[in-house]
């Protein structure tokens, strides 16, 4: 009896003894993880890759209407639609920046004095793209290049004409059109910016095209004759006062030499009120040079009275010393300043990329 004693007695302090080894065990196998993770090297999570580019487009839309009913004074109803595109993406890294801005705007009337026909109000298509590489860090100079291009979407007619017997209008010829004319430049230079809302580029390397799409238009937007003018066919033409084949005889563009001037101001007058104007200047090389230069002055005026709508006045003024303008019968063609105004009541909205927090 004394001998089972004894064994299990025994037995009791073993099991004893290996439990406090395997707990002692645990507790440093425990305590060596807790150290190791304590003192693992830390992993910074992958930071959110930088984003160089700044996009935005502003959308308006207007519209505009009058009704009379016996009105004494006179007039007719009329109904204005004008729309608006402005689209911008700029790109800038470290010295480099890359900015691009394109405005597309279309508007057209109808008036009860001319029915059945949609009279075109406004037609622009501007884009213009500029590369820009400071000089060096903190410095107001850059070496810049630039491109530029100016159109419309459809045609213009010259004058509107009323059949006698259906009382019907109709467009009768033509003042301009798509490609008709357009104009390219590239510039090359050096562009000097000391405030934000200020910068003036000067490109004594700017090269171009005016382009005429439209034979009958070529004559008129100094196109250049594509043969000798004593050519048959040539003298056929004028002979006949084709003016279709007179144009065919025009080269379809013109390459232009020369220096530029373009200057950009924007003043935020408050959070509601802006202006915004660019003018151009450019003398060709290979005609007439510094004496005849074409000049593009564009002018926006624009006002928010509420969070999505705006008053706006524009002026778009140019001089082309190579385009001739006729008056209203054809006559006394010649070098004009051109000369548009538009104020519009609209609607407007702009969208930009949310920024990945």
């Amino acid at each position: 009896m004394k001998s089972l004693f004894r064994i299990t007695a025994s037995a009791l302090i073993v099991a004893s003894a290996l439990s406090a080894s395997a707990q002692s065990n645990v507790q440093k196998t425990a305590a060596e993880a807790a150290e190791a993770i304590v003192n693992a090297p830390k992993t910074n999570s992958a930071a959110p890759k930088k984003n160089y580019w700044t996009n935005s487009v502003d959308l308006s839309i207007g519209f505009n209407q009058t009704s009379l009913s016996n009105w004494a004074a006179g007039g007719y109803n009329t109904a204005t639609l004008s729309t608006g595109i402005d689209g911008k993406a700029n790109y800038k890294k470290d010295l480099m920046s890359w900015n691009n801005r394109i405005q597309l705007n279309y508007g057209f009337l109808h008036s009860s004095d001319k029915k059945g026909i949609l009279q075109k109000s406004n037609d622009r298509i501007y884009f213009e793209s500029k590369w820009a590489y400071q000089t060096k860090k903190d410095s107001k100079w850059d070496y810049a290049a630039s491109f530029d291009f100016r159109s419309q979407f459809t045609d213009t007619p010259k004058k509107y004409i009323q059949d006698a017997e259906s009382g019907k209008w109709s467009p009768d010829g033509i003042k301009s059109g798509f490609l008709s004319p357009a104009y390219t430049n590239l510039a090359l230079g050096l562009e000097w910016k000391p405030t934000s809302w200020f910068d003036l580029n000067m490109a004594p390397l700017t090269g171009g095209f005016t382009i005429v799409r439209n034979a009958l238009l070529r004559k008129n937007y100094g196109m250049e004759l594509a043969c000798e003018a004593d050519d048959p066919g040539y003298l056929e033409a004028v002979a006949a006062k084709d003016d279709a084949l007179i144009g065919s005889f025009y080269r379809k563009a013109k390459f232009q030499f020369g220096a530029q001037i373009k200057t950009d101001m924007k003043f935020v007058i408050n959070s509601n009120l802006k202006y915004e104007t660019q003018l151009v200047l450019f003398t060709d090389y290979l005609d007439h040079p510094f004496e005849w230069t074409r000049v593009n002055w564009d002018n926006k005026i624009s006002f928010k009275f509420a969070r999505n709508f705006n008053i706006a006045f524009n002026t778009w003024l140019i001089y082309d010393p190579i385009v001739m303008i006729a008056d209203e019968d054809g006559s006394n063609a010649r070098q004009r300043i051109q000369l548009k105004e538009f104020i519009s009541f609209s609607f407007a909205y702009t969208f930009r990329p949310r920024e990945k927090k």
